[in-house]
């Protein structure tokens, strides 16, 4: 592990430095490239995130960067004083994905980058008046009403430059320019599905350069949950993206239970970790049946779909939802088991390596789909790592960047499964490190699936009857029903006292 206030010193040495899980330094914008550049020699090689911040009396960033050889962190605090004309120095040439997310930043605090190339909103309209985040935006509908007209489309952008004596000057730069062959691709394209769009230049079918609009999903939810209570947010997170409802909705409660020291019951851990597996796999068998679907397989997409069909009735019979679960809560899950689902999870998991092999007759080994697909879209893992392609891309790119594995979470330290990584760097190894990913999954899910069930054993079912009586009587006419009903399943009627057994609610 090096030594960060070290590193940051030597070329920083008015840093500040706060002791917490992850290292933060308080750098002054003036030093930040600096360090930025010292950072990225010493390992620290992946930009994970970029949170822009207003704390009321100064603007700015904090960056989280983190090594991709042993996984540390650092985090790097920089602010301005100046609300009126914020900047800050850009660190796009030294973290390639920087260029994205300072414009975002930009987007939604105001914050300009010097030298960076492209200081154009991301997601709102460029006629957006005002920066949502914010803590003196005003929210007046009238000041940004419903826009039902096209958005104007310009080839030109701002980008603030800094010369050798510190003089920073506003300059236009071109996007494309009139000699160009651009090519809309989207958003209404079958392979974008309304989610963004790129303005793409062509040399024959060599793609020259790509400009990308974003934004036409964005709804907005940073804003939403500022007046919002913890647990009125999670269902949100369902819908950033449906493919990853659950894992989403784990990664939002499990931040609010560490924020707030709560401990998870080991069976909700247990749960948790099982749907998720369960919708990584109907996640991975969509990407399946899709991905060879658009190279005119479409046999397999009905091979995929007939199995990411089962999950989701165990899934709906488990959170009563097929897509937007809103299944975890904030110390737990929302509802216990159904009956069945240990049942029908070791029925899924015994025909699923089956399935598997005819996945691989069908598609994997026919000659034209490898074709189609080595060699091709090629990402190396320096260039993975500089743009922050994570996930099942990043992994066939060679880049060991599974978290459950690199920074275990919940349970899965304690589980025995494989870290699926390829060297091949190309769509063919993107679409294998995913069915990969099926078996790691399959093989967590054989490890659970009993003993969720034995621990549901140790604890006894308890029954609350309440009822109001100034206002619902009828509650009370059946409570006579209900006991007869409860004594003839087996429980036991007992009164709330001080004597009552201690309940521990799961």
């Amino acid at each position: 592990m090096v030594n960060i206030q070290e590193i940051i010193g030597k070329v920083c040495p008015e840093a500040v430095f706060e002791e917490n899980e992850v290292a933060l330094a308080v750098v002054p914008d003036a030093k930040w490239h600096t360090v930025a550049e010292t950072l990225k020699k010493a390992g620290y090689d992946w930009l994970a995130c970029v949170v822009g911040e207003d704390w009321g009396d100064a603007l700015g960033c904090t960056y989280y960067i983190k090594s991709t050889s042993d996984y540390s962190m650092v985090s790097v605090k920089v602010t301005t004083t100046d609300r009126e004309n914020p900047m800050l120095h850009s660190v796009y040439d030294v973290w390639e994905i920087a260029r994205l997310e300072e414009r975002e930043v930009y987007d939604f605090y105001g914050i300009k980058f010097i030298n960076h190339p492209d200081m154009r909103r991301l997601y709102l309209r460029n006629d957006w008046v005002g920066f949502p985040l914010r803590k003196d935006y005003d929210e007046n509908p009238e000041i940004n009403p419903i826009r039902l007209y096209h958005e104007k489309t310009d080839d030109t952008t701002v980008t603030y430059v800094e010369d050798a004596e510190g003089n920073v000057t506003e300059k236009t730069a071109t996007i494309f320019s009139p000699e160009e062959f651009v090519v809309n691709i989207g958003p209404q394209h079958p392979a974008t599905h309304g989610v963004l769009r790129f303005r793409t230049s062509l040399d024959g079918e060599e793609v020259k350069k790509i400009d990308l609009y974003c934004g036409y999903i964005h709804r907005g939810v940073e804003k939403l949950c500022e007046k919002l209570t913890y647990p009125q947010t999670i269902h949100f997170y369902d819908r950033m993206d449906y493919f990853s409802a659950l894992p989403n909705e784990h990664c939002v409660c499990a931040c609010i239970e560490k924020a707030l020291g709560i401990e998870v019951p080991r069976r909700a851990q247990v749960i948790r970790v099982m749907v998720d597996e369960l919708s990584r796999i109907a996640s991975h068998l969509l990407f399946f049946g899709t991905y060879c679907m658009d190279l005119g397989a479409t046999t397999a997409l009905f091979y995929g779909m007939r199995e990411r069909e089962t999950i989701l009735d165990i899934l709906e019979a488990t959170t009563g939802a097929r897509m937007s679960f809103n299944y975890n809560t904030i110390g737990g899950v929302r509802a216990d088991l159904y009956p069945t689902f240990q049942e029908k999870v070791k029925e899924f998991l015994a025909i699923m390596p089956e399935r598997l092999k005819e996945y691989h007759q069908l598609v994997t080994g026919n000659i034209i789909f490898q074709n189609r697909l080595k060699g091709v879209g090629v990402l190396s893992k320096e260039d993975a790592v500089n743009y922050g392609v994570a996930g099942p891309s990043g992994r066939a790119s060679g880049w060991a960047c599974d978290l459950r594995k690199t920074n275990p979470y919940s349970i899965y330290s304690e589980l025995d499964f494989e870290q699926v990584v390829l060297d091949g760097c190309d769509s063919f190894d993107r679409y294998l490190v995913r069915l990969k990913e099926i078996e790691q999954s399959c093989k967590i899910l054989e490890q659970l699936v009993d003993n969720i069930m034995k621990d549901a054993l140790q604890h006894d079912d308890v029954v609350i009857l309440m009822h109001d009586l100034e206002s619902r009587h009828t509650t009370v006419e059946s409570l006579p029903m209900l006991i007869e009903r409860l004594r003839d399943d087996g429980y036991e009627l007992l009164p709330i006292d001080e004597n009552a057994p201690l309940i521990r609610h799961r």
